[in-house]
């Protein structure tokens, strides 16, 4: 228990009621609020001949706000300096203190506990996805929270603001290290890969089978042998986490056309056009539309080398020039198969993808400390949460 006394929000806040009739020839800054009380944001800048509502309500720096829709995942905040005149629509309720009893930022913080979050979702109500979600005001007015003197709660968001910060600044960090690796895997891949002094063959001509699974879209289930979309082929390496699956007799039916083997490279042909990864064990799956198969004659090509080629910047730059489409691009088996790709002896070869896995395991390795480190940050914030407004 809280040393503070517990104060029902409606004691405290009162809606605030800033209509205006939406005018077709003028521009509003629409807002919308961030999950995980990451605050409101400008979504949108739309004239009101592009939008459906009839009514608008204004914003003032200092307002509480919340979504109706997403409180369940922590969609409140206040608004800032900078977005005060912008407008919501009514599934955004507004709210200011009454007689400077509250401050907003120390609301905000309140509302990032498990706890809290866990009781909002409990009184969310409706029969579908959606409106099941949508957070009522009374529900809202009626929460309790404690609630110490004014500058008790000034102090006590000075504190939380200094953590936030430090929790943000260790993960500015992570993300800039994330992006340094990544950028000395590519460079480090372009030195290897793109060098002018090997000879370059179309696909068709190093690869015995290049197996395309378009045209066929196979029942799929919630249990049974895996099937993998394009969706599961990104940064090299193959994802094995599905929510789909194909019974037995579908599985032995749809993969006449070719089972996958160890060795093999696994193609997105497009919705992601150019991801490439190799299956280094022998397993069952099945593959969904927009992949290909493709499989090297071992004695030129091995299946490691083709993958990072087909990453390479050259390459790519190659393959998207043979693209099509228009919203979605992608590229047909008939064009893949004359993409032209560097092909050194085998012993060089596997020098070169010995180097290269090494630098992404190091990259992965470190990936997951940084992910560690993120982990810490979170946890630090949390328990300086708890113990705020936890304490005995």
């Amino acid at each position: 228990m809280s040393r503070w006394p517990a104060v029902k929000l409606g004691h405290v806040l009162e809606p605030a009621q800033r209509p205006e009739v939406v005018d077709a020839t003028r521009e509003y800054r629409l807002l919308g609020v961030r999950l995980e009380s990451r605050g409101p944001f400008l979504r949108e800048i739309k004239t009101g001949a592009e939008t459906s509502a009839k009514t608008l309500f204004r914003v003032r720096a200092g307002d509480f706000i919340y979504s109706r829709l997403f409180a369940w995942r922590g969609a409140f905040g206040v608004i800032p300096p900078q977005l005060d005149g912008c407008c919501v629509s009514n599934e955004f309720p507004i709210f200011v203190p009454r007689d400077g009893r509250v401050d907003p930022q120390y609301l905000k913080y309140w509302f990032r506990l498990p706890t809290v979050l866990e009781r909002i979702a409990a009184d969310c109500t409706g029969s579908t996805p959606l409106t099941r979600n949508r957070y009522k005001e009374h529900f809202f007015l009626d929460l309790e929270m404690p609630l110490p003197p004014i500058e008790g709660q000034r102090r006590v968001v000075e504190k939380l603001n200094r953590l936030a910060s430090g929790s943000a600044r260790i993960v500015g960090v992570c993300a800039a290290a994330d992006a340094e690796a990544a950028a000395i895997v590519a460079a480090t891949s372009r030195r290897l890969i793109d060098l002018d002094s090997w000879a370059w063959f179309a696909l068709q001509d190093v690869c015995c089978d290049l197996i395309d699974y378009r045209g066929r879209t196979p029942p799929v289930s919630d249990s049974g042998i895996p099937h993998l979309t394009s969706a599961n082929i990104r940064g090299g390496r193959i994802d094995w986490r599905t929510s789909k699956y194909v019974s037995e007799a579908t599985y032995r039916d749809y993969m006449t056309r070719g089972i996958p083997q160890p060795g093999d490279v696994l193609f997105t042909m497009e919705a992601p056009l150019g991801e490439a990864a190799v299956l280094s064990e022998s397993r069952r799956f099945s593959l969904a539309q927009r992949t290909l198969l493709l499989r090297t004659r071992p004695e030129v090509l091995g299946g490691d080398f083709l993958a990072w080629s087909l990453a390479s910047p050259r390459v790519r730059e190659s393959i998207f020039s043979q693209a099509t489409g228009t919203t979605v691009k992608g590229i047909a088996a008939k064009r893949l198969k004359h993409i032209r790709i560097p092909v050194p002896p085998l012993d060089e070869q596997v020098r070169i993808c010995s180097l290269l896995n090494s630098l992404k395991q190091l990259e992965l390795d470190d990936s997951g400390r940084r992910g560690t480190r993120r982990a810490l940050a979170q946890s630090l914030m949390s328990a300086g949460l708890q113990r705020v407004f936890g304490r005995d």
